[in-house]
């Protein structure tokens, strides 16, 4: 098989699998009952999964720390989400506090 055929059908095949897992969602959700216990479960997981990227985005760079500027901007970020400020503020002044800190030599 000649290697662009390869890539169309890799790129069928996976999209297959994407709208597949998609639309198993609501087709089984009728079916099968979850209990109270293991959705509020899913909720958290979802919450953990989501937490550990940031983590990891915001600490590392590769295999290295990333230094203390990006995590106390992901930080200053993560406050005035919680406090619930605009989200246009919240990535403003983020990237401000990376910057500024950077700015001032601070890796």
């Amino acid at each position: 098989m000649s290697t662009p055929l390869v890539l169309v059908l890799c790129t069928v095949v996976l999209a297959a699998g994407t709208f597949a897992f998609r639309i198993a969602g609501p087709l089984l959700r009728s079916r099968i009952e979850l209990s109270p216990r293991l959705e509020r479960l899913m909720a958290v997981a979802a919450v953990v999964l989501l937490a550990a990227l940031v983590a990891t985005t915001a600490l590392l760079e590769g295999h290295e720390f990333a230094g203390f500027a990006r995590p106390a901007g992901v930080a200053a970020g993560g406050v005035l989400a919680w406090k619930k400020a605009p989200f246009v503020v919240v990535v403003l002044v983020a990237a401000g506090t990376a910057a500024g800190l950077r700015l001032l030599g601070v890796p």
